[in-house]
């Protein structure tokens, strides 16, 4: 996040705070600070840790019914979060800021299609174009735009087993007994190139009302 919009006068929300980690390294002051989080456990972490320093913290599981008034913030972040671009239009003061970076539509899939192939996306439309068309159908100015693709690289099959549990919304239904003779091809790329190589996709919206 460039800290250049992060003024110790500003009404701040942090939309999807998780744990509230992030919001807590920004040292943004307490009493100016709010936050909405949806997954219950850690909407108790937040109410544990974020309500006893004087946050304003609210349970939120839902993007176009923020539990605001209008008009009520200067910045708005969110990172990996849903958003609805309407609904934080609603709540930001006029010249105010929302900022989110976001796992886009096609990360990994190069991975998926290795172990699962044919596999749908799990949100698609999630890309910059797609995305910035509806901030500015929304009301708001651009300020930034940005969009990425990396490379991921894993040089051992039991590493990238462990990466595709844990991501399951990616890899629906992986298992290595399901996968066993594609994880058997991996391993013999990486037995010859010495790694396996994906892509991951990341994109960052700075928008101004």
């Amino acid at each position: 996040m460039n800290r250049d919009h992060l003024k110790s006068h500003l009404d701040i929300l942090d939309y999807d705070t998780g744990g509230g980690e992030f919001l807590l390294s920004l040292h943004h002051p307490h009493g100016k600070t709010s936050a909405t989080e949806g997954y219950p456990p850690n909407v108790e972490l937040c109410k544990d840790t974020l309500l006893p320093l004087g946050i304003n913290f609210k349970e939120c599981n839902d993007p176009a019914n923020i539990p605001f008034s209008d008009e009520a913030f200067d910045l708005m972040i969110n990172r990996h979060g849903d958003f609805d671009a309407r609904e934080i239009f609603r709540i930001l003061r006029r010249n105010g800021v929302f900022i989110t970076e976001q796992v886009g539509e096609d990360n990994d899939r190069d991975l998926v299609e290795m172990v699962l192939p044919g596999t749908e996306k799990p949100f698609p439309g999630l890309n910059l174009a797609k995305q910035r068309k509806k901030f500015e159908e929304a009301g708001f100015q651009i300020m930034q735009a940005e969009e990425a693709h990396r490379p991921i690289t894993f040089y051992d099959v039991g590493a990238f087993v462990w990466f595709a549990h844990i991501i399951e919304w990616e890899f629906p239904d992986f298992s290595v007994g399901r996968c066993f003779e594609r994880l058997l091809k991996m391993h013999e790329m990486i037995e010859k190139d010495g790694k396996v190589e994906g892509t991951i996709h990341r994109y960052l919206i700075v928008a101004k009302k």
